[in-house]
């Protein structure tokens, strides 16, 4: 199963990195989520994936018992994936802004207007 995720982890960045390099500015936040779900699986995969138990300690025992799911993982992806979240929404609101400011989306067009004589 590692290897399967591990391929489907490669195939992300690969796809991030293609749209990454357009000249888009669109297409690069696209794959910025996809990087971002990369690192994700990458994350959550390192916490080893086992069909244990939750990791539960019973009344007196000093550690759990048997194999048991890593939660640490768990709980820094959940917290990866709100962020992202919130980064997306806001660079997507960005992306809109500047359409409507530029008329364009591409990098290679987008130009800084000229401030006027004798001001900033």
């Amino acid at each position: 199963m590692e290897s399967l995720l591990a391929i489907t982890i490669g195939l992300l960045v690969a796809a991030a990195v293609y749209l990454m390099l357009a000249r888009n500015v669109l297409r690069f936040i696209f794959g910025l989520v996809l990087i971002s779900n990369a690192a994700n699986l990458t994350i959550f995969v390192a916490g080893r994936l086992t069909t244990g138990a939750p990791p539960l300690i019973e009344e007196g025992a000093a550690a759990p018992m048997g194999l048991v799911a890593n939660a640490l993982p768990q709980a820094l992806v959940l917290t990866a994936i709100v962020i992202g979240f919130g980064l997306f929404a806001f660079a997507l609101v960005l992306v809109f802004r500047a359409w409507n400011t530029l008329g364009t989306l591409n990098a290679d067009e987008m130009r800084v207007a000229e401030p006027p004589e004798g001001g900033r």
